[in-house]
């Protein structure tokens, strides 16, 4: 198959926004991509919708893309709407690129907005209850406290009852089995989180832009333990996009600022253990994205990794192959994953401060990555940056992520 090469992209800022819609948002970003492809609307010859809420909060079911995307200037081309949990987004930019390897056209858009904020808190918070196996829901909340049965927890621990996603849960137990697993700290992932609203002090589209050192973090209000507040995703309005092309289309166009697609790679999780760390879905995933474009670990420069809370981050860190399963904390630790260290980590803050919304989270993870590998991400550049990686994670079955997307980009 030929390359794909990705010439134009998008995103709004991240935030809380009662008065905007997804028509406008969704309208903002595409507007933004096609004048960073100096394409005309007309170019588009199918576009990819990411939505993962809008059904939830608003009501809207069934036909959320052609809706927005209508408002926003496009008739009569293939609009195909992506729900895949938070890995939505990722999954529109895959289908996008195999519409174009496909021969199926030579120019798309992928595109994902979400307006979780409603006037209506509970709405916003009943988008994640979907987010795994609602007949199950008891089976697995079981499944989850055994995890840290016979682990001796601080007084801290106990349930504070806050409202919270389910979500909140499911990682505060993914932690605690990897602090009984490895001996990881409480402070470690805290590091992840400060390092990541450190970062999103340089981002202008971020939603949170505050420096937060390791004590601030652990001494924010707590949400289920071993997390507090800093550390865990808020719930975000926003939307991102991106147009690929065919390596034929690309260089018509000029290669100058196009980046490359040298891997998407989709996958769901499988039936495994709690401790079968290997076969974890990201792992996988990942050893299959770098098989597929010839890369290792060791030639990343730059990665955006689902941080939904910052244990995930130490988690990811780990599955993505910077280092051994249970070192993912020591590496935030001691400085590796900040920009400037040996594999800087969510330059963009991640989702713990850029904001997460949810079905445009994966795009606004390449949003960053491209601006990183055209050099153009200002005081929060990664120097020399030319090679890196997306992961991208959604819902959950068993002991992990039900949906996973890998994308790794490359500077021509």
């Amino acid at each position: 198959m030929s390359d794909v090469y990705i010439i134009g992209i998008g995103m709004s800022q991240f935030g809380k926004f009662l008065d905007r819609s997804v028509k406008d948002m969704t309208a903002e970003v595409v507007e933004e991509a096609l004048k960073d492809s100096g394409l005309e609307r007309e170019s588009i010859q199918a576009a990819f919708f990411a939505n993962a809420s809008q059904a939830a909060v608003e009501a809207q079911y069934l036909v959320p893309g052609q809706i927005a995307l209508r408002s926003a200037g496009f008739e009569g081309i293939p609009i195909t709407n992506i729900e895949n949990a938070c890995a939505s987004a990722s999954t529109a930019l895959n289908s996008a690129c195999a519409f174009v390897q496909s021969g199926q056209g030579d120019i798309a858009l992928a595109i994902g907005t979400d307006k979780m904020n409603s006037t209506d808190r509970a709405r916003s918070f009943a988008v994640f209850d979907g987010g795994w196996d609602v007949h199950a829901a008891e089976e697995s909340i079981a499944r989850l406290l055994d995890m840290s049965k016979g682990m001796e927890l601080p007084p801290e621990a106990e349930d504070n009852g806050g409202q919270r996603s389910v979500f909140m849960d499911v990682y505060a137990s993914l932690a605690k089995n990897h602090m009984k697993a490895f001996g990881i700290t409480q402070a470690e992932i805290a590091a992840a989180s400060a390092k990541n609203h450190t970062h999103s002090y340089h981002n202008p589209k971020a939603q949170y832009r505050n420096k937060m050192t390791v004590e601030e973090v652990l001494n924010d209000r707590p949400i289920a333990w071993p997390l507090t507040l800093a550390m865990c995703a808020p719930i975000s309005d926003g939307a991102a996009a991106a147009i690929v092309v065919s390596e034929e289309k690309a260089r018509q166009l000029g290669l100058g600022r196009a980046v490359r697609v040298a891997a998407s790679v989709l996958r769901s999780g499988t039936n495994r253990k709690a401790d079968e760390f290997h076969k974890q879905i990201t792992h996988l995933a990942a050893n299959a994205a770098y098989e597929k474009s010839g890369l290792a670990p060791k030639d990343m420069d730059v990665a955006e990794v689902h941080d939904a809370t910052a244990f995930a981050e130490v988690l990811q860190v780990e599955a993505l192959g910077f280092c051994d399963f249970g070192e993912g904390g020591r590496l935030s630790a001691e400085g590796h994953t900040t920009v400037g260290g040996r594999i800087p980590v969510n330059p963009s803050g991640g989702l713990e401060s850029r904001g997460h919304p949810i079905g445009a989270t994966g795009l606004a993870q390449v949003y960053e990555l491209v601006t990183q590998l055209r050099g153009e991400a200002g005081p929060r550049q990664v120097d020399g940056a030319r090679t890196a990686i997306a992961e991208n994670g959604g819902g959950f079955i068993g002991y992990e992520e039900a949906a996973a997307c890998i994308t790794i980009l490359q500077k021509n």
